[in-house]
């Protein structure tokens, strides 16, 4: 476990490279600082630490790629994500061929081989191929800096590696997309105070207008519950936990784009402000590893069919 100093001096190096390098240039930072062996000692620590100063930041790396490599044990390889909007295997096995509906992060084009869970009965398999081999187009979408391509098609030269546990994968994937979420809401809610407190209106900042609190109050509430729930998950890491918390993720950042725009008003839809590129970025950090709503809606249908509600949370 890291802790204590140690755990504050991490934080403080993260910072630093999370505020100075974004792509390749912060995957070389996050190496040096041995994130990726933190990730394999405490995957809490590394991912609640990380991915929410990548969210505030606005910044990429292979980050969520490493995470679920290391979740399906095959450390160093890119990782095929399902389908936009989607959280179950991307490969689909059709006797001796394998096809894949996925999407990958801009690490495909950074490692030599790639990961492709594929459902085989009741339970998962992975196989490897040259990254270069798969099928891809870019995804240009509302956030092309985030470099996401489309995967889509019959995958050729698959090596099988094994079976592998893709629940759990998928948990720890959408704990991290959470605390990304979080820290990009978090964001937006200190620009949308900053501009509260300097924007003067009829001889007073804005801050002190009723209207202006409740939207800023309202959206901190969202985001410290999101947090709390990602810290509850963290303790069981049980599937519909993890989806739990992603789902109250995505919601809380999208009240924090709604609210947080109202309150910059015209200046928040310009492109010299920087709201608009946390907006863009939490829009699809949502879809990935499944959409709010379809999340909500799945556990909503699984307590119905169990006739059972899922353990108290200890927030």
């Amino acid at each position: 476990m890291i802790e204590g100093e140690d755990l504050e001096l991490f934080e403080r190096s993260l910072r630093h490279a999370a505020g100075s390098h974004t792509g390749p240039a912060l995957d070389a930072a996050l190496d040096e600082l041995g994130w990726q062996d933190a990730l394999s000692v405490d995957a809490h620590a590394a991912v609640s630490r990380l991915f929410p100063l990548q969210g505030a930041a606005n910044v990429t790396s292979s980050a969520l790629d490493q995470v679920l490599a290391t979740a399906l044990g095959r450390s160093g390889s890119a990782v095929v994500l399902p389908a936009i909007g989607r959280w179950n295997a991307p490969g689909t096995l059709h006797g001796a061929r394998l096809d894949v509906r996925g999407v990958g992060t801009a690490t495909l084009g950074e490692r030599e081989t790639a990961l492709i869970v594929a459902r085989a009965g009741t339970s998962h398999v992975a196989v490897e191929v040259e990254a270069a081999s798969l099928p891809q187009r870019r995804i240009g979408g509302v956030d092309p800096s985030l470099g996401l391509v489309e995967v889509t098609g019959e995958v050729v030269g698959a090596r099988e590696v094994g079976p592998v546990d893709w629940p759990a994968a998928v948990t720890v994937g959408q704990l991290a997309l959470g605390h990304e979420l979080v820290g990009a809401s978090r964001r937006m809610l200190e620009l949308a105070r900053e501009h509260a407190v300097d924007r003067i209106q009829f001889g007073r900042p804005i801050a002190k207008f009723q209207a202006v609190r409740h939207r800023l109050a309202d959206t901190l509430v969202a985001i410290e519950a999101a947090d709390a729930v990602l810290d509850a998950a963290w303790l069981d890491r049980a599937p519909a936990t993890a989806a739990m918390a992603k789902a109250t993720a995505g919601r809380g950042a999208r009240l924090a784009a709604r609210h947080c725009q109202q309150v910059l008003a015209g200046i928040g839809f310009t492109t010299e402000h920087s709201l608009h590129r946390h907006i863009l970025r939490a829009l699809v950090l949502g879809q990935l590893l499944g959409a709010t709503r379809s999340l909500t809606r799945a556990l909503g249908s699984d307590i119905l069919e169990h006739r059972e509600l899922p353990a108290l949370l200890p927030l």
